[in-house]
């Protein structure tokens, strides 16, 4: 049996807190040498997450900026395919918009509305960290957008109006509490998590494969359905309502705690 393993980042592999995985390190180090793909599904940019694969050795596939982009390493033996993009050590499979293309469709939106949309481009260094509270480095990679526009979500447009201008401008919209998220119409997590996994190869041609997912809220829901087994990872008050009533396994923690729960007792049961 092969597995893959695909994961929400913030409140799932990362503490929404603190954004460790200290309970998590053992369990990765273990799937690295069961050769079991851990593959990131997440907003963040390649840059977020090319710091985090380095500072937790991971070298399999990942997915970025809400299902726009998946990026394959060149050497990858597990997942083999002819992306006529290639970038700076990956093969490039686009699914979403180029981020000049997110920035052009803001102004659009934000003329259709008649509202002022101001996205990452707009503000400066100083003003994000002071909105999110990332460092001055965290906020250089979080601004290294490549394929989406986050913006500050309009208090005067109601979220119906929002994804009908966007939709009319031929996007998609992820509305946030205080950031919203521009992609590209062919962007989403579950179409990225699919097309990866048309392009798995298994050493051993006779071996099932089993997808995992791990997500902790309603913008992994899409990834969610796109595997065999989806896991709710919990907050530290109770799993996200927009991920229940669907039969689905809830970890037994929030956090990486969680997290790493529920994969050593998933792997243990289709590896028994």
């Amino acid at each position: 049996m092969a597995i893959i393993i695909f994961t929400d980042l913030d409140g799932t592999l990362l503490n929404q807190d603190d954004y460790r995985c200290d309970a998590a390190l053992p369990v990765l180090k273990e799937l690295q040498a069961k050769q079991i793909p851990v593959i990131p599904v997440t907003s963040k940019t390649r840059q977020e997450v090319e710091t985090l694969r380095q500072e937790l050795n991971l070298g399999d596939p990942f997915i970025v900026e809400n299902g726009s982009a998946v990026f394959v390493p060149l050497d990858s033996k597990q997942f083999v395919l002819s992306a006529k993009i290639e970038r700076e050590g990956y093969q490039l499979e686009l699914l979403g918009c180029t981020y000049a293309q997110a920035r052009q469709g803001l102004a659009a939106v934000a003329t259709m509305l008649g509202e002022r949309l101001r996205g990452f481009g707009d503000l400066s260094e100083q003003e994000i960290g002071q909105l999110t509270g990332l460092s001055e480095q965290e906020v250089k990679r979080a601004k290294a957008r490549e394929f989406t526009e986050p913006f500050l979500t309009p208090d005067r447009v109601s979220q119906q109006q929002l994804q009908q201008a966007v939709e009319a401008k031929g996007f998609q919209v992820v509305v946030g509490d205080r950031f919203s998220h521009l992609i590209g119409s062919g962007a989403g997590k579950g179409k990225a998590v699919r097309w990866l996994v048309r392009h798995y190869r298994s050493p051993k041609a006779e071996e099932k494969l089993i997808t995992v997912g791990l997500g902790n809220s309603p913008n992994d829901l899409a990834m969610l359905e796109a595997v065999d087994v989806p896991i709710v990872v919990p907050s530290a008050k109770a799993p996200h309502p927009g991920l229940m009533g669907r039969g689905w396994q809830v970890a037994s923690a929030p956090g990486c705690q969680g997290w790493a729960n529920a994969v050593v007792s998933v792997c243990d049961r289709l590896l028994a």
